[in-house]
């Protein structure tokens, strides 16, 4: 009778989820599941719990939960081996679960094989706790429900009960293939039943070229991987170059050449990385191999040169005390040339033009961007920069101008404010060409065409050619917008003196001036001016001694006015 009685017990204790001790596989599984450890950004622990391998090169399955907030973590293996963490793959924090990469050192790791076919409902299972202890115990339990979610992965309940510190241990069939990682249960159902989330499904998150806006990414402070492809890591690492302080993005450039070797964009890329944050001769010798070396691994050769003639030439020219090897302006063009031997693209003789423009060879850089001007590459920017090396040649203004219409013509009106640029361009340019009435035409166009958004050296600039076309109250105008957005700068107040004189308000002038006075009262040319706005309302005595203090504060251009209205 006592006998049954056991038998009875160990039978009830099998259906509710006991410990067990077989089969034998389980000792070798179980080798698979280690402890997780996460720290915060002090370097104090923040987090433990449980994880296990899915692969022999260190891909590993755990909770987000663990790792959210950690700015490292590391691994405890069956032996009590620790190993780092060494960069999140993908995560999910509405399932809770992350995947991972391991750092190992020379050798494979026992990893468990995912289930070919998951178990169906009704099917024994077991959950493989993390030990130390060479063991084949293991919480046995059955398949209860399962339900299905995104892309038709599994989500499984459980007639097993999981204690608290089993959270994320896996989930394995009775042939020792993983299946689920598993997630405690709420409620009152927390003894007997536990819940699943499909190992495959935890497999599918990866890291992809938008990952650096992913929220539960970003909570994760540990490095994230690269994504599968060449394309979208190339994309990753553009979104990671404004988002990662610089020595972290060399971390992540890195990681991509050791995973495209043979990719010359991750060494162009960490060039122009290490150029920026090079100090000194050594660090450049650092950006010199990178550019070697690109273009000894690059297959379509041209692209190459075009960078290497991008970086040379903008060193030289951001940096002209600092010389370094034979990098000058001729070799840049020399690299540029080379790309246009390879493949001879528009974007190439316009990067040609520019160096040309900037080493100063203006009819060599007016004939390269004469050819960029008759393809397909010609848009408002290429006319605007012909016209600047027209300037520079000290071509006819109707030269200069007939350019700048060609970029101007690319846009219809209502203007927005992609073509304000050369609207404002070409106001310049007519005020050069002493026409300041079309001049006034385009500053006005070019202040709907950016919806008033402007500040107060436009109001000056507009004030010169209003004043030029003898429009004198917009020219008054618009030295009081400039006033008031500036009210400290002396040459606005000065220049709204000027218009009152010249339309003969003189005692405003005089007003004008004494509030210029008031912020400075050293502003000699304020006195200059309050003279002629004196002399004007016949006030002699007053004007000779406001010319008198002019002279007296320094201003060369008095001399002449005491001269004729003093003596």
């Amino acid at each position: 009778m006592k006998k049954k009685i056991v038998i009875a017990l160990f039978l009830s204790l099998l259906c509710q989820g006991a410990i067990m001790a077989q089969p034998k596989w389980v000792e070798k599984a179980k080798r698979a599941v280690f402890s997780v450890i996460t720290y915060d950004k002090d370097d104090k622990m923040l987090n433990s719990g449980n994880g296990f391998f899915v692969t022999e090169d260190g891909v590993a399955l755990s909770d987000y939960t663990l790792f959210k907030g950690a700015k490292r973590a590391i691994i405890v293996n069956y032996e009590g081996e620790q190993m780092p963490v060494e960069a999140i793959m993908g995560a999910d924090d509405m399932y809770d679960v992350v995947k991972f990469r391991v750092a190992i050192t020379g050798k494979n790791v026992p990893a468990l094989a995912l289930a070919q076919t998951p178990p169906a409902v009704g099917a024994d299972v077991c959950l493989l706790p993390y030990s130390t202890q060479k063991s084949r115990t293991y919480t046995a339990g059955k398949v209860k429900a399962i339900d299905k979610v995104t892309d038709n992965y599994s989500y499984y309940t459980l007639t097993l009960k999981l204690a608290d510190k089993r959270v994320s241990c896996p989930l394995v069939t009775m042939e020792g293939e993983v299946f689920a990682l598993a997630q405690k249960a709420s409620g009152q159902d927390t003894a007997t039943i536990c819940y699943g989330v499909d190992a495959n499904y935890v497999m599918a998150q990866k890291i992809t070229a938008l990952s650096y806006s992913d929220a539960a990414l970003k909570d994760i402070g540990i490095k994230k991987a690269l994504p599968d492809t060449e394309e979208e890591a190339l994309v990753f690492l553009f979104m990671a170059s404004s988002q990662l302080p610089a020595d972290k993005y060399m971390t992540v450039l890195q990681d991509f050449i050791n995973q495209y070797p043979d990719s010359p964009d991750g060494y162009m890329r960490r060039a122009n990385q290490r150029i920026l944050m090079s100090k000194d001769e050594n660090s450049l010798d650092r950006v010199s191999d990178d550019l070697d070396k690109a273009l000894e691994v690059a297959q379509q050769k041209d692209d190459v040169y075009y960078g290497r003639a991008k970086l040379i030439s903008a060193f030289v020219i951001e940096n002209p005390d600092r010389i370094y090897a034979d990098w000058s302006l001729d070799k840049a063009v020399a690299e540029i040339r080379e790309a246009i031997k390879v493949r001879p693209l528009p974007i190439y003789t316009q990067t040609e033009g520019d160096i040309l423009f900037a080493k100063g060879d203006y009819p060599a850089a007016l004939e390269a961007y004469d050819e960029v001007n008759h393809s397909e590459l010609v848009s408002p920017a290429t006319f605007y920069t012909t016209a600047k090396i027209k300037e520079a040649m000290k071509a006819p203004s109707e030269e200069v101008l007939a350019l700048l219409d060609s970029c101007v013509v690319r846009f219809s009106k209502p203007y927005t404010q992609e073509a304000a640029p050369y609207l404002f361009a070409r106001a310049q340019a007519y005020m050069v060409a002493n026409k300041p009435r079309q001049a006034v035409l385009d500053y006005d166009a070019y202040y709907d065409a950016v919806k008033g958004n402007v500040n107060d050296v436009f109001y000056y600039y507009r004030e010169q050619a209003a004043l030029k076309s003898r429009q004198y109250q917009r020219a008054l105008d618009d030295m009081e917008s400039a006033i008031a957005l500036n009210p400290k700068d002396l040459t606005y107040r000065a220049e709204l003196a000027v218009v009152n004189i010249r339309v003969g308000r003189n005692e405003e002038a005089v007003k004008v001036l004494q509030e210029a006075l008031a912020i400075d009262a050293s502003y000699a040319e304020a006195y200059r001016l309050m003279g002629i706005a004196q002399i004007q309302m016949k006030q002699k005595d007053a004007a000779c001694a406001s010319f008198a203090k002019a002279k007296e504060l320094g201003d060369p251009n008095v001399d002449a006015l005491i001269e004729k209205h003093c003596k």
